[in-house]
């Protein structure tokens, strides 16, 4: 969050900005205001809803939150913010946003030994870590049962205290699964394809992560989710490249609002496909909650057996009981009963499982228009069975005998998810832990077939592996139950391989998060690195599927650190050079040893290196607790980058036991980036295009601080250009460090034939001449996998596009720029910065001009000028004040008043704010003061300490 969203919060003025969401966003009526908005924020809700806007985010009407004031002030934990329900003056429901202080409603401790947790405003006595919830999952749907494991026997010398069964994976309050069968046609539209599709959803916090799975569907351009009414809320742009499995969609649809939560929770919201053939959606559904979901571990998508059957289709949802080979299924269908027959009470349903066209089973039932589900178990599946089940060999029939005969049908696969099956070793997990500092991480794919492909790392063991083994939990000592032996595949540190006979058991109880990997040496026969095989949530991030983690162990450290934690981590750089990376550690021991940190650094010994030069080259990635973190880094420096291209740069994680490193590994990312997140292309500099006033040397280019670098190639500020993506219909130019491209925008003409030329962008009357695709250039941006929808021109544009915004009823908008965000579909807009000017009367040259230029006519500035209209030097506007160039001030925090361990000043209309830092202060002789920010002490022969200044990064709003 910026300084700006950061005043808006504090002063509670409604937001100066939103963002527009991305493809297919239902047109709205005109706003009056641009969409400049931090990347974080959420778009506000839609025209009529009622609730308040604060800070940029959205919130319903009786929403409460803790206020985030963005950096360096952070979250405000003992401030309490809600949107209170009011009537405006045509009595129309609106909200209000009420904010107090809470501090002073905490309880006194019992204890003399409080402490201040994270997150958290009051003091709390120290306790040991608390354990998960005691509380069950509601019970399943009728025939379903869930896996328990009775720990009763398990040998107490044994090491269980990294064990989390699968009811203790998915009990997390803070994320529930839903699911959507998407099938062509509704009540009002008839069906015009056989294609279906199920959808799976976990909303985590916030993000609704989903994972897509079609049949008989060409492939997707965007994924559509809309509410009840059928107004578009989000869409996703469909990846045109490899995917993590066939027919398969994976995706986040980050920051809803509190509103469509709500929506989500109460089966509200739809969700459908978009096809090039069918721009409105060629299937459709709405996303439900289904106790099914809990325990699934094997699923079937059932189309139609008859082609000119449309509209008709169903999904499976299966599991294993939790000791006898019984198969629980539910099935879910759509159109499998025809509309004639709604007024039928029962029909019959046949549903049979076979193999190779063989009836292995039948189960016959009664099922109803306004009840079709149907869930059965069949009871004691042969070893065959168990095996054809984890091989994709079984098909599941359901047919339903009516007017017309129906039957769709569905082959039996393992549960697909673009989930990612993982694993981190460490000696602390161990059935005996050790603390040897090795690390083992892990990698699996489970196909549809049943063949298990595996990538197991080791590193740092204190002596020779000598065996790497898939097992279950132990039952008692000695009593190890080995499922499969990898050692044969274990060669330089490496176990890699396929395991081709698991069955239907096997495969339950991996995605079940019931199976451990095994690292057994010389030293410690019995095990040294254990790790539960768990699924890693969907998260976006390409690495996952493309490369191995970097392994994080002890022994990597300088000195090595003889720890029972590891972890492992996935790093890679985008297109714009930007930083993404995930963590998962494992073995760090109880919550309250501290926060845990993650830094990447430039070298890859410490040892090498002083303590100075360390933190020269040294980023904090991100503070976190527990043993996961994800983030994106957009500004490293250019020496990190060098480092991370040469190989000389690691990841470390520290903690409060291991302030120096608990553990890390070395981090290779070739890359040809330079500082400010672009990637440079090969060297092949253009020639100056006719027209531009005076070429420059490009090394000289280069050096120009109001220089702009575009599309491999540095231009001079003011030049202008056709960009390579479009020569013909967009036009660039460089302003300060920004390059701003425009479409063409073409006069109109009046006559009766438009054609276009072909070297020209727009249409001329009275020529005959045919253009390869004028008229379809909307129609191809609109195509494209990856693309955004401005509602101000109502145009589609390609992803990394910039653009002056068009805004009815304003028109052009030079002063603006907007930026096509492909990955989210997102469009974000920022002001231009001017250049600043060293005369006294700057003018604009012509009136459409965001900047003015020298000379011009004498003419006085106010002293406070329009936002949009950037003169310079400018002032800065912190909440609802204004204060002058250089001015300082201590930033006013309602309700806490003056923070005076914060300063800002204004420097050419940008506000940077800094916090003091204050040395510990020894008080044990005198007393202690808090009159300033840092504590002062008062001695008895009247010294004091004087606090520490240390200088820090600075924040630009």
């Amino acid at each position: 969050m910026t300084l700006l969203g950061a005043a808006l919060l504090l002063l509670l003025l409604p937001p100066l900005a939103l963002v527009w969401p991305g493809h297919g966003s239902a047109p709205r009526p005109p706003k009056p205001l641009l969409p400049i908005q931090p990347e974080s924020a959420d778009p506000l809700p839609s025209k009529g809803a009622a609730g308040c806007s604060f800070g940029g985010r959205s919130y319903a009407l009786e929403d409460t939150w803790h206020p985030d004031l963005g950096e360096p002030f952070g979250i405000m934990h003992c401030v309490v913010c809600s949107c209170e329900p009011q009537r405006n003056r045509r009595g129309r429901p609106t909200g209000k946003v009420s904010c107090k202080n809470i501090k002073h409603d905490c309880p006194t401790p019992p204890c003399s030994d409080a402490i201040l947790l994270p997150g958290h405003c009051c003091k709390t006595c120290p306790k040991a870590a608390p354990s998960i919830p005691e509380k069950r999952p509601e019970p399943l749907y009728d025939n379903f049962e869930y896996l328990q494991d009775k720990e009763d026997d398990l040998h107490r010398n044994y090491n269980d205290r990294a064990y989390l069964s699968s009811e203790d994976l998915v009990r997390d309050d803070s994320r529930i699964d839903f699911v959507s069968l998407l099938t062509s046609g509704s009540e009002t539209q008839t069906p015009v394809s056989s294609a279906v599709a199920k959808a799976r959803f976990t909303l985590v916090r916030s993000h609704l992560l989903f994972s897509i799975n079609y049949e008989r569907l060409g492939q997707p351009s965007r994924v559509r989710f809309t509410d009840a009414g059928g107004t578009v809320l989000f869409e996703h742009p469909v990846q045109k490249g490899p995917s993590p499995q066939d027919n398969m969609i994976c995706g986040v649809w980050r920051n809803l609002q509190k509103s469509l939560t709500r929506q989500l929770k109460v089966d509200q919201l739809h969700i459908s496909l978009v096809t090039k053939s069918h721009p409105e959606g060629e299937i459709r559904g709405k996303i439900i909650k289904h106790r099914a979901l809990l325990a699934e571990t094997f699923s079937a998508i059932l189309t139609s057996v008859d082609a000119t059957h449309l509209g008709m289709g169903g999904i499976a949802m299966l599991t294993l009981s939790d000791a006898e080979n019984n198969l629980h299924f539910v099935l879910v269908t759509k159109g499998l009963l025809e509309p004639v027959e709604k007024k039928s009470s029962w029909l019959p349903l046949r549903v049979q499982i076979l193999h190779q066209d063989r009836v292995l089973r039948e189960v016959l039932a009664n099922v109803s228009w306004q009840d079709p589900d149907f869930a059965e178990v069949l009871s004691g599946l042969a070893a065959r069975e168990m095996l054809w089940l984890a091989q994709g060999q079984l098909e599941i029939v359901a047919e339903v005998e009516g007017r017309l005969r129906r039957k769709i049908a569905g082959r039996i696969t393992t549960r697909k998810s673009c989930d990612t099956i993982q694993s981190v070793l460490c000696g602390g997990d161990a059935l005996t832990p050790t603390q040897t500092g090795a690390v083992g991480s892990a990698k699996l794919t489970l196909h549809e077939n049943g063949t298990l492909e595996y990538q197991v790392q080791v590193a740092g063991t204190r002596s020779e592996v000598i065996g790497v083994t898939l097992e279950t939990k132990p039952r008692r000592r000695n009593k190890r139950n080995i499922v499969y032996d990898m050692t044969p595949s274990y060669e330089d540190g490496m176990a890699s391989g396929t395991w081709e006979q698991a069955n239907g058991r096997d495969a339950h109880m991996l995605l079940q998060n019931e199976l451990f990997l095994n690292v057994a040496t010389r030293d410690f026969e019995e095990g040294e690195l254990r790790g539960q095989i768990s699924s890693l949530l969907y998260s976006g991030l390409p690495a996952r599927h493309e490369e191995l983690p970097v392994p994080l162990a002890g022994q990597f450290v300088s000195p090595p650190v003889h720890t029972g934690s590891a972890g492992h981590a996935w790093v890679s750089l985008d297109d714009h050079c930007h930083l993404h990376y995930e963590i998962i550690v494992a073995g760090l021991g109880k919550a309250d040893d501290g926060t845990v940190s993650a830094h990447l650094h430039g070298f890859a010994e410490l040892g090498e290196l002083r303590e100075s030069s360390l933190r020269e080259h040294k980023r904090l990635l991100r503070g976190f607790y527990g043993t996961e973190a994800q983030g994106v880094v957009k500004d490293l420096d250019e020496e990190l980058l060098r480092h991370l291209a040469q190989g000389t740069a690691f990841l470390q994680v520290s903690t409060k036991a291991n302030p120096r490193g608990e553990m890390r590994g070395k981090v290779h990312i070739p890359n040809r980036c330079e500082v400010g997140g672009i990637r440079l292309a090969p060297e092949d500099p253009e020639d100056e295009l006719p027209g531009d006033p005076n070429p420059r040397d490009p090394e000289e280019l280069k050096k120009d601080p109001s220089s702009c670098y575009f599309e491999g190639q540095h231009r001079p500020h003011g030049a202008r250009w056709a960009p390579e993506y479009d020569k013909k219909c967009s036009v660039c130019s460089c302003q300060k460090r920004t390059v701003i491209c425009d479409p063409v925008l073409c006069p109109t003409l009046n006559c009766s034939r438009l054609v276009h030329l072909r070297n020209r962008c727009c249409p001329v009357c009275e020529e005959e001449k045919e253009t390869p695709g004028g008229p379809r250039a909307a129609e191809r941006a609109q195509d494209s996998s990856e693309g955004c929808y401005f509602e101000g021109d109502k145009t589609w544009r390609g992803a990394g596009t910039h653009w002056h915004p068009v805004v009815p009823p304003f028109g052009l908008i030079k002063c603006a720029i907007c930026t096509c965000k492909g990955a989210t579909g997102e469009v974000h807009c920022e002001k231009v910065q001017c250049p600043h000017l060293t005369c006294s009367n700057p003018i604009r040259a012509n009136p459409s001009d965001c900047c003015k230029q020298c000379p011009a006519p004498e003419r006085i500035p106010s002293a406070l000028s329009d936002m949009m209209q950037a003169d310079g030097p400018r002032a800065c506007k912190f909440g609802r004040q204004w204060y002058m160039h250089n001015e300082s001030w201590h930033p006013t925090v309602p309700p806490f008043g003056e923070m005076k361990c914060i300063t800002c000043w204004c420097l050419s209309g940008e506000t940077h704010c800094q916090r003091q830092e204050c040395s510990p202060a020894s008080c044990s002789g005198g007393e202690k003061t808090e009159d300033s920010c840092c504590s002062k002490c008062h001695a008895p022969d009247d010294t004091q300490e004087m606090p520490r200044d240390e200088a820090k990064d600075s924040w630009r709003h």
